[in-house]
């Protein structure tokens, strides 16, 4: 029995931050699951940067 998550991120954010942490060949190549974890808790934490860069403007 698989499951399935749905992904929070978009596939274009989530491409996005894997070209500017360096590892978007890879995905291309090998998938998502082809990436180091190191990779995706530094894409996750990029993200949150972003997200939270992001509430403090409509703070504002």
């Amino acid at each position: 029995m698989s499951r399935r998550r749905r992904s929070i991120m978009s596939e274009e954010l989530k491409n996005e931050l894997a070209k500017e942490l360096g590892f978007y060949d890879t995905v291309q190549k090998e998938g998502w699951g082809g990436i180091k974890a190191s990779d995706a808790g530094n894409m996750v934490k990029k993200a949150i940067e972003l997200a939270e860069r992001a509430a403090r403007q409509s703070d504002r």
